[in-house]
This record gives structure tokens, sequence and C-alpha cells, in this order.
């Protein structure tokens, strides 16, 4: 579901969860079990929008306080079902990017934020391709990640899947860290996350920051 972006909140409430990284136009799927994210999920519910902001923390050199990144994006609501023992599986669908213009302070128990939603307009517009994509010799490449990691996939739902839906569901799971996970939804289009992507696989199967070579 599309909202126009003079529809869009000026508020949010935002989650910080290191690793997860939402982008538009996919499906995150979240476990829901703090009281303060509980809490959170039953307001975002009597809301028109049912947006939630998916945020990256940023450490703090040199203190023990966390900080959020600026730039996270906004899922609706779209899917959830609740166990027996009180906690919510949900489901966010990514609608744009936006920027963090300040904390709000408030008698809520989990963050909200004032947000800027410009400079994001493709985030709402039709599927991106990407038109530089040699999808051969990057399945080549993410072969060799993924028998390196020994994680399994469907390779010819891979090899089937637009380019956006590919490149943006791998950025989603690959297991990098935060930081990585940040870069990759900064990119300003389709073909630069393609390339953050390829650069992250090929940081890794160099052994990272000690360039051992994984088996």
């Amino acid at each position: 579901m599309k909202i126009a972006t003079a529809d869009l909140p000026g508020t949010i409430p935002v989650f910080p969860l290191p690793g997860a990284l939402l982008l538009p136009r996919a499906r995150l799927p979240l476990h829901i079990f703090e009281p303060r994210y509980l809490a959170m999920l039953d307001d975002a519910l009597k809301t028109s929008h049912r947006l939630i902001g998916m945020v990256q923390p940023r450490d703090v050199p040199g203190s023990a306080d966390r900080r959020l990144h600026a730039i996270g994006c906004a899922g609706r609501l779209t899917a959830f079902s609740e166990t027996e023992d009180g906690r919510y599986m949900i489901t966010l669908s990514g609608i744009s990017r936006y920027r963090i213009t300040r904390e709000v302070a408030g008698f809520t128990p989990y963050l909200k934020a004032d947000v800027d939603w410009e400079g994001f307009d493709r985030d709402q517009g039709p599927t991106e391709k990407d038109p530089g994509f040699d999808r051969d010799r990057f399945l080549a490449l993410l072969k060799r990640y993924f028998e390196a990691q020994e994680m399994r996939t469907d390779w010819d739902s891979l090899d089937e899947a637009e380019d956006e839906l590919l490149i943006n569901s791998l950025s989603m799971l690959c297991p990098f860290e935060p930081e990585d996970k940040q870069a990759l939804l900064e990119a300003p289009s389709l073909s630069t996350r393609r390339e953050t992507l390829v650069t992250l696989i090929e940081f890794a199967l160099r052994g990272g920051a000690n360039e051992e070579m994984l088996q």
C-alpha cells in the first residue's frame, strides 16, 4: 500500500533493532515480546497508517549510550497474530525511508521521533530495475558466500526473482554487521545497493578484517 508523502505522519514510533533491515517494498517478519514494544504495537494499531519506523542503533565511542542512526525505514503493519502467552508475530511492509529530525520525549515506554520523508521519493515509486546487473556473475559469487557461511537457499527461486526482490531480500537476510546493514539501507539506488552488497560479500569471502580465506 502506498501512502502519499503529504499523508505520512510527522511523528512515528521507532524500533531500534541491531541488524534488522527493512527496505521499501520488502517485508520484515518480527517477533514482539518486550512489554514496551507490545505497547508500541498496540498504539500503532490504533492509527490509520499503522506505521512503525525500524532504525539501527549507533554505538557512541567512549560512551555506554547507544544512539540512533539518522536514517531508518518505516513499515506498515500488514499482518499479525497473537500467541497464547501474549506475544505477537507481525509483518512490516516497507513504505519509505525517513530521516530522524528529533527524538520525542513523552510518556510512552518506547521511542518516538519527528521524521522527514523528503528525499526518498523513489521509495514509493515503481519497482526499481538494475540495468548493469550481471546476474550469472552475481549468483556465482553468492554461491561461494553461501557455502562459506553454510547457508542454504532455493537457487531456482533466486534465479527467477526480479532484480529488486533478489537484491533487497539478500540485503535483509545476509548476516552482515549493523553498520553494513545501514550502508545497504542508505544506498540511493538499487544499483548502488547491489554494488554495496557485492563489496560486503567479497569482503566476507576474504575473511573480513583478518583477510583469511573462508573455506
